[in-house]
């Protein structure tokens, strides 16, 4: 169960290891510095870039806290030094001290599965679930195609942050809905960038783009999705862990503070060591952003 920080005594110094979707949080380490590289590189929870996966033992572990990013958390953290996250797994983090962030080359890997296009880049096929297609919209005008397994498919919606959503297929497996995707992926871009998401923060999927994608399909279900953000207009992009939590939409990370708003790519966080008391940067005003 999460507790909210102002409830709980963190150390002087963490370091953020990482982030989670749908439900917002921070995995913060108390082991901010030191490690050794050269652990062994796997896949993160959603496959793509995440830190490799490697057994923490005695006392290399350091032990990792779960922030919850709820509506209202206050966070008062400023940022300090950036080096490589290192690795999670089964609750302990090994830290690493090389200085390339998020992740060094020994702790980079990118999910196989998202470079296929239908032809198994894997020594064998393993993904014999059913698999759904489908496009996701973001405001106010970005459609994307994209595929996960069938169970999954609202949650990783969720995941990325989408505002409106359509089930195109539902395939056997992941080779046959590669396949599709990379077709259609002729016409309908297959990823969207964060910064092209927080352009579109406080805004609404423009109808009549949303519906001429439509009407070349036959979707069997489609989705309309509300993060709860309640936006008067755009917030500034920025990197900082300061302020009043007002939500998460995907990976970003919704702050007010000083009066303005400001979207935070959580994986811009990643590696950077936290101290306790607030940032005391100069910030850009969000009143610009809003008009």
């Amino acid at each position: 169960m999460d507790t909210p920080i102002a409830d709980r005594r963190l150390v002087r110094r963490v370091q953020v290891v990482g982030y989670g979707t749908p439900a917002g949080a921070l995995l913060v380490s108390d082991r901010a510095g030191g490690g050794e590289p050269g652990a062994v590189a796997g896949s993160g929870a959603d496959g793509r870039d995440e830190p490799g996966a490697v057994a923490a033992r005695g006392s290399d572990a350091g032990s990792v806290d779960r922030v919850a990013l709820d509506p209202g958390t206050e966070l008062s953290w400023s940022l300090g030094d950036r080096h490589c996250a290192g690795t999670v797994h089964d609750g302990g983090h090994v830290a690493c001290p090389n200085g390339d962030a998020p992740y060094c080359r020994d702790h980079r890997s990118t999910w196989v599965c998202a470079r296929c296009t239908g032809t198994c880049l894997k020594d064998e096929m393993d993904c014999f679930d059913d698999h759904a297609v489908y496009l996701a919209a973001f405001a106010p005008d970005v459609v994307k195609v994209g595929v996960t397994k069938e169970w999954r498919l609202e949650t990783r919606l969720r995941e990325q942050g989408a505002d409106r959503a359509a089930h195109l297929r539902t395939v056997e497996n992941g080779r046959i809905a590669r396949e599709i995707e990379s077709g259609l992926a002729e016409e309908i871009p297959d990823r969207v960038r964060v910064p092209t998401k927080i352009e579109g923060l406080g805004g609404t999927v423009d109808e009549a783009t949303w519906e001429a994608t439509l009407a070349e399909f036959d979707p069997i279900e489609t989705f309309s999705f509300d993060y709860g953000l309640d936006l008067a207009g755009r917030p500034v992009p920025e990197t900082l862990a300061t302020g009043t939590v007002v939500g998460t939409k995907g990976r970003v990370l919704v702050l007010e503070n000083g009066g303005s708003t400001y979207a935070v790519d959580m994986r811009d966080l990643v590696g950077y060591e936290l101290e306790e008391g607030g940032s005391g940067r100069d910030l850009q005003s969000s009143l610009g952003a809003f008009g």
